[in-house]
């Protein structure tokens, strides 16, 4: 009986724990299969072919809850980080007696991807549309909320750093306190009313503090004797920063291709193309659109019949602006030849070694759906020949 080494599978929520145990030394890699996509670009990349696709369809759409999108023969696995170092959405880790590490790149000098995915801090201008589009929860917003977003925040005038003058024409001003009456930064004090004096008098209280220059005051003075200005004194934007985790970044380019003041700059991370051909799908099934991790894929809106015109109605599309080329919704289709996906490119940064190379190689295959299963529970794609 071989004592080492010892191999065990084991589920920590959603985690799924591969373990090496050596003589004086334990490997763990470790997928969440909540942040796999079942893109399978680790299956390819495994140099041990120690990853198998399962099933990413159902899967993914929670159908099933026992299993991963992808398999890991924890036995055949050599513990080396090429799958850490190739998967684009960073859902998987190797330990090394706790420590996170990369034998791959530390030993042999492997490449990794060339992440370009920036904000332009001047340009910002710290709206939500970049948090609002992002499919990955990627955009990290750390701006201070005001009371039109949510109850109870702060005050808008607290947005802008301003210096505000509040005057009151005193040969005017009646101290009709109909200002101080419409606004909390105004009260209007009265003098106690003696028959010695026979009439109004006071002053005008400003507070500072929660005056927003609004000029409603000065909308309202019935004789025209207040006058309110505001002066930027720092930055006609909100305070606070935006930036982009980029371990959570798919480089879908929805943030950029959005941004209303091009202040943000992404870099797919694969070239390439990939076709629908709708009249191949059945139609009503959704899979894709429901595991495409960039949200590309999409049911069209039904069109009138009068505008088709003999036409067959599309059941399936995709918004190649958006897509990343990443194969998730190749593998998760359960028809044949309704999804095409060929890649040309792969940005990286680093020494391309000759395993690289070899990885590159079946990445750039192209590749459809197969609906047979040679294997019960595993998921095939059917390889094509390059153009």
């Amino acid at each position: 009986m071989t004592l080492f080494p010892k191999f065990k599978k084991m589920r920590d929520g959603v985690n799924v724990i591969c373990e090496q145990r050596l003589l004086q030394q334990v490997n763990n890699l470790v997928l969440n299969s909540e942040v796999c996509t079942g893109c399978g670009i680790c299956v390819e990349a495994c140099p041990e072919e120690a990853i198998a696709l399962g099933l990413v369809g159902a899967t993914r759409r929670g159908a099933v809850g026992y299993a991963a999108p992808v398999d890991i023969d924890e036995v055949k696995c050599s513990y080396c980080g090429v799958c850490v170092v190739m998967c684009p959405f960073n859902a998987l880790t190797l330990k090394i007696d706790g420590e996170e590490r990369l034998p791959i790149v530390e030993k042999e000098g492997f490449p990794q991807y060339d992440m370009v995915a920036d904000i332009d801090d001047e340009k910002c201008v710290r709206c939500t549309i970049c948090e609002e589009v992002c499919p990955r929860e990627a955009i990290v917003r750390d701006v201070p909320e005001y009371e039109g977003a949510k109850e109870g925040a702060k005050e808008r005038q607290e947005a802008l750093k301003s210096k505000i003058t509040f005057k009151v024409d005193d040969e005017k001003c009646t101290l009709c306190g109909i200002c101080g009456a419409v606004c909390p930064a105004i009260d209007v004090k009265h003098k106690a009313f003696t028959a010695e004096s026979g009439k109004v008098e006071g002053e005008v209280v400003w507070d500072e503090s929660r005056c927003d220059a609004c000029k409603v005051c000065v909308e309202l003075c019935p004789e025209e004797c207040i006058t309110v200005e505001r002066e930027v004194i720092e930055g006609k934007k909100l305070p606070g920063e935006v930036d982009i985790d980029q371990k959570m970044c798919c480089t879908c380019t929805w943030c950029s291709r959005n941004c209303p003041t091009e202040a943000i700059t992404v870099e797919k991370l694969f070239e390439g193309d990939i076709e629908f051909f709708p009249e191949k799908c059945p139609g009503g099934c959704s899979t894709c659109v429901e595991v495409c991790p960039a949200n590309a894929i999409y049911l069209p809106t039904p069109q009138k019949a009068s505008d088709m015109k003999g036409k067959i109605e599309p059941t399936i599309a995709v918004n190649k602006d958006y897509c990343i080329l990443c194969g998730a919704c190749v593998n998760a289709c359960p028809g044949e030849d309704i999804i095409r996906l060929h890649r040309t490119g792969v940005r990286v940064k680093g020494k391309e070694t000759d395993l690289f190379n070899k990885i590159k190689e079946k990445l750039c295959t192209p590749r459809t759906s197969k609906v047979k299963e040679d294997t019960p529970g595993s998921v095939q794609l059917k390889m094509m020949e390059k153009a």
